[in-house]
């Protein structure tokens, strides 16, 4: 479980790094889900601004930037939001009152925070700790294989295709994607913004469940504590 925390901090930290320019063309953007490159707009155009905030840069980071680096950031940002809103949705699933999980037998304990689910499952059944990591390795080969340019010529570290969206991976199994451009847009501004949100969330809930041990709706009152820890492999 540390050594999760640790390989996600490193890499949350590289995707955010300062890159070199490198080699982008605006002009292979032009029909790329509707956006075209603007140098003279916030984030380059990209979607993700609404009122009443708008333009939120308190640290000026977006001024100035490289569209290739701007790009990185932007695909950081989405693959990240989309982790922490799954995170955030499965800490309050598994947890109580509603204590639904598919590794546990929930209905006879109750199997405490979320963030202790992992131990609990290396402590059972390491083997699946592997299967788990090779299954979300594959999930990221697959992400850079798309989007990621290969090393090749002048190339900086994270550098992505000229001809990739950030975030648009081509996963839409229910074909929610929205044809028309200003749709795209306002549908990434609302996936961008949850999932701000959600990183936010799931670094408050897990910074809660370590500093008490408890589950998140029994710290807000709304649930009874029915958690012992002496019942799990791993103590507090």
């Amino acid at each position: 479980m540390k050594f999760s925390i640790l390989a996600t901090l490193l890499s949350t930290a590289a995707a955010f790094a300062p890159q070199p320019a490198g080699r982008v063309s605006t002009a292979v953007y032009d029909d790329l889900n509707g956006w075209v490159p603007n140098e003279s707009e916030f984030a380059w155009g990209l979607p993700g601004s609404l009122p009443p905030v708008g333009e939120f840069d308190p640290l000026g980071f977006a001024k100035d930037t490289p569209l290739a680096t701007m790009l990185q950031w932007r695909e950081a940002e989405a693959q990240h939001g989309r982790v922490a809103m799954l995170a955030v949705l499965g800490m309050l699933v598994t947890e109580e009152p509603i204590e639904y999980h598919p590794l546990f037998e929930a209905y006879n304990k109750d199997i405490g925070p979320a963030i202790r689910h992992l131990d609990e499952v290396d402590a059972v059944s390491p083997f699946f700790l592997v299967g788990l990591t090779l299954l979300i390795g594959s999930l990221e080969y697959n992400r850079a294989l798309v989007g990621f340019a290969s090393p090749e010529g002048e190339f900086s570290f994270q550098q992505l295709k000229e001809d990739h969206y950030p975030g648009d991976v081509g996963f839409d199994p229910l074909g929610l994607k929205p044809k028309d451009a200003g749709a795209f847009a306002e549908m990434q501004t609302k996936e961008l913004q949850n999932g701000r949100l959600a990183m936010l969330g799931a670094a408050g809930i897990i910074a809660q469940e370590l500093t008490n041990g408890k589950e998140i709706f029994v710290n807000l009152g709304l649930a009874a504590d029915r958690f012992d820890p002496s019942s799990v492999p791993i103590q507090f």
